[in-house]
Parts: C-alpha cells; sequence; structure tokens
C-alpha cells in the first residue's frame, strides 16, 4: 500500500475510533477521507479530530442545511522525482 493509503487508513482509524464512520477513496494524485461529522459532536471530540485531520496535507468541513456537515481530509500521494513525470507539457 502507498504511503498515503497508509496515512488515509490511520486518519480513518482514528475517526472511526472516534465515533466518525468514514470512508477512504483512491483519486489519482491523493487519497482521502471523509466522515459524518454529527451536530452533538463534543468540544472534547472536535479538539481530537482536528489533532487527527492534522496528519493529511489537507483538510476541511463541509456543512449544508440539507446535507448536514462533511469532513474530509486529502493525503498527497508521492509523484517519482525521476523520467516523464507528468507526460509532455507538464510543468511543475
Amino acid at each position: 500500500m502507498p504511503a498515503s493509503g497508509v496515512t488515509a487508513a490511520a486518519i480513518a482509524a482514528r475517526l472511526s475510533a472516534i465515533g466518525l464512520p468514514t470512508r477512504v477513496e483512491e483519486h489519482t494524485r491523493f487519497t482521502t477521507v471523509e466522515a459524518e461529522v454529527p451536530e452533538t459532536l463534543s468540544a472534547e471530540s472536535w479538539r481530537e479530530v482536528l489533532d487527527v485531520v492534522a496528519a493529511a496535507d489537507r483538510f476541511g468541513l463541509l456543512a449544508t442545511s440539507l446535507n448536514g456537515r462533511s469532513l474530509w481530509a486529502a493525503v498527497r500521494k508521492t509523484v517519482p522525482t525521476t523520467g516523464d513525470v507528468g507526460g509532455p507539457g507538464y510543468q511543475r
């Protein structure tokens, strides 16, 4: 499993331990973890959640009146440093 998958799995496991159901998805350049956040999450649990998602490269919270609150965290996949990584026209 790539390092991004290991980190994402660890984030998902820790969020699950807090009581948040999670799902992990693989994308081309990153691995994401998403979790639904209940309205009743305590301040202490929020601190734990923030500590957990700090291991990700990016994270955020989507909140809507229709779908509730959804937490996401993204971990970048490593890009090889040699060769024609992005193909013709790829800019670094």
